[in-house]
Parts: C-alpha cells; sequence; structure tokens
C-alpha cells in the first residue's frame, strides 16, 4: 500500500506541476475593445427566397436587424455557413463603421478597411492599424435549410 500512495503522489504532484505549467504558458485573449457583446438568436430558413444569395458557395448577405449594427452571412463552400458582427472591428463603431459587401469582401466606408468573409481576418493589416482585428465571429449552427446563428 505505501508504494501506491507514493506512486500516486508522485503521479499526482507532476500532473499538479504539468497543469500550473501550461496554465502560466497560454497567451493572453485580447478582447476587441471596440465591440461589446449583445445576445441574440436569429434563424434563417435557407428555402425563403429573401435568402437566396447564401444558397451558393461564395454568396453573402446583410442582415441589419441583428447584432450592434448588423449580420453577414457568407455561404462559405455551400455546406459552411460563416456569420460575422457587420462592423468594422478597428475604431468604436459610429454612423460610417457599417460594411458594405463587395464579393468575398466586406468593407468599412470610414477608413477602406478590407475584410475577407472567408476567414474574417483584415487584409492589408500591417499598412493599416497597429492592432488589426479580426471581424467579429457568431456562431451559426447548421440544420439542412435551417441556420441558427447565436452570440
Amino acid at each position: 500500500m505505501q508504494t501506491f500512495g507514493k506512486t500516486f503522489g508522485l503521479k499526482s504532484a507532476v500532473l499538479l506541476v504539468w497543469f500550473f505549467s501550461s496554465q502560466c504558458a497560454r497567451e493572453p485573449v485580447h478582447r476587441n475593445p471596440y465591440l461589446s457583446d449583445i445576445a441574440f438568436r436569429y434563424e434563417i430558413n435557407l428555402n425563403l427566397p429573401q435568402y437566396d444569395a447564401l444558397r451558393y458557395a461564395g454568396g453573402s448577405m446583410l442582415i441589419p436587424q441583428v447584432g450592434l449594427k448588423g449580420l453577414i452571412v457568407f455561404n462559405l463552400d455551400g455546406q459552411q455557413f460563416l456569420a460575422w458582427e457587420a462592423t468594422c472591428a478597428n475604431h468604436p463603431p459610429r454612423d460610417c463603421s457599417l460594411l458594405g459587401l463587395t464579393g468575398v469582401l466586406a468593407e468599412c466606408s470610414c477608413e477602406g478597411f478590407q475584410y475577407s468573409l472567408a476567414t474574417g481576418q483584415l487584409l492589408d493589416a500591417e499598412n493599416q492599424t497597429n492592432t488589426p482585428y479580426p471581424l467579429l465571429n457568431y456562431q451559426v449552427q447548421a440544420n439542412a435549410k435551417l441556420l441558427l446563428i447565436s452570440n
């Protein structure tokens, strides 16, 4: 019994040291200071004609009544959908920060920042801002022809 107790104690100590050292090595999460969290839940029925733009790969649509300034939904590959906040992520929300859609890009009319709808990343970030933030991503659950988007 004493051998089991010593072995178990040693294993426990090793696990504790590993756990605490792995916690210290993590990168801190940098929350976007410009965009606040709001709770919402929005359903899209892809069978309805107003959502025709989302039926095909590369299709996107702006839904203005959801999120901070709106919601951008993007059909990545015909099967997978992404949802982004339609407010520019790299400055405080103001009148010009509603993103416009140009193909597979979203563009801010304030500074001309462009974001990829496939990744949410700010394009050409090095030349535009010191602390580039990606678009704010929302959860999407796809079930047959119904999308449930939430935060």
